[in-house]
């Protein structure tokens, strides 16, 4: 057993730095996100499941504004454009399949 927090962390954008597990067929990420923080539209053929533990973020999928705050999730299709900004502090659980190679 590990703390997610003893995983070295990855800044992947101002203000936005991720822990990342890897299993064989999937990446868990536990997220910090600063209020303003910006993650610029983009997409990925990994399938994304991200939800909120504490904060307000503001995110667009798919060109939908889709608003999530603490409890809230949202499922990320494969190939989906989105982006998000902070409008508090966040914490933020995301979850990828297939495995984030790009994040190890």
């Amino acid at each position: 057993m590990q703390s997610i927090k003893n995983i070295p962390p990855k800044e992947l954008f101002p203000g936005i730095t991720g822990y990342y597990a890897h299993g064989d067929k999937q990446t868990f990420g536990y997220v910090e996100i600063k209020k303003g923080s910006l993650v610029p539209e983009h997409h990925h053929v990994h399938e994304q499941i991200t939800y909120i533990i504490e904060g307000r973020l503001n995110m667009m999928i798919g060109g939908k504004p889709c608003p999530l705050t603490a409890g809230m999730y949202h499922v990320i299709p494969s190939h989906i454009p989105h982006s998000a900004q902070a409008v508090t502090d966040c914490i933020v659980i995301d979850a990828f399949s297939p495995v984030r190679e790009d994040y190890r």
